[in-house]
């Protein structure tokens, strides 16, 4: 019991190379217990379940930890696991998504399964972290954030989070020199600017694909999007309280209809 108790999701897959880094870490620190899903579930954000079945099944594709995929979105898992896996037992001491396959930086949050792992641990109360490398590629490597990954999850673990706050961690891609260190950053002013390939299928019918470009109009340097191109680990502070505060008393004042 001195050990916490650490709950590992991811938005990848329970079989992804990320998860694997994640949870060998992890290892390092505490008890581990996974569920994660049974398919990549990349930019479902913070959907969940409600019109189909769910399903749970144990895995035991990771030694000497318990582990479960499950059928439905990354938000789905971090519910499962508090509310059924662990109902009326102990609960996570902290709540940890990734390590994902690709970046998660600036407006990327928003779409991001792995950050809605973490930011379902947060609404519940828990220390919340969601890491993501920002590297495309087949065969990433993801032996340089391991280190990072310790340190940022025993700091949490020593030290607690705001309540309400997940922290959205992104790795550069590996490099021939070592990593900077660590920026605690805000979200990069950038956007996807898409467009909509039309395409037809050998039934002539007509589909669509997404594409389109990463734009990054943010020119400061605290800023996440900058520390990642300057070879730093990024930490940026999230919050699920989308309210805008500061627009409640320009509304109260400019609006006709409330006077």
């Amino acid at each position: 019991m001195n050990r916490p108790l650490i709950l590992v999701s991811n938005d990848d897959g329970i079989t992804s190379k990320g998860i694997f880094t994640l949870v060998s870490v992890m290892k390092e620190i505490g008890d581990v217990i996974v569920v994660a899903p049974d398919s990549p579930q990349s930019g479902m954000g913070h959907a969940i379940t409600v019109g189909e079945t769910l399903r749970l099944e144990e895995n035991f594709i990771f030694k000497d930890v318990k582990a479960y995929e499950c059928s439905g979105t990354p938000a789905d898992c971090v519910k499962m696991a508090r509310h059924f896996v662990l109902k009326g037992e102990r609960q996570p001491d902290i709540v940890v998504s990734g390590v994902n396959h690709g970046s998660n930086t600036s407006i990327s949050v928003l779409y991001s399964g792995t950050m809605s792992a973490a930011i379902e641990g947060a609404i519940e109360g828990t220390p919340a972290i969601g890491f993501s490398l920002c590297d495309f590629n087949h065969d990433a490597d993801f032996s340089h954030t391991q280190e990072y990954i310790k340190k940022i999850t025993l700091q949490v673990l020593a030290k607690g989070l705001p309540k309400g706050v997940a922290l959205n961690v992104n790795f550069p891609a590996k490099q021939a020199e070592p990593l900077k260190g660590i920026r605690v950053c805000r979200q990069a002013n950038a956007k996807w600017m898409e467009d909509f390939d039309v395409r037809f299928d050998p039934h002539g019918r007509r589909y669509f694909w997404m594409v389109g470009n990463f734009v990054n109009f943010d020119k400061g340097e605290d800023n996440d999007e900058w520390a990642i191109a300057n070879n730093y680990v990024s930490v940026v502070p999230c919050m699920f309280d989308l309210t805008a505060h500061q627009s409640i008393p320009v509304l109260n004042e400019d609006w006709d209809i409330l006077k």
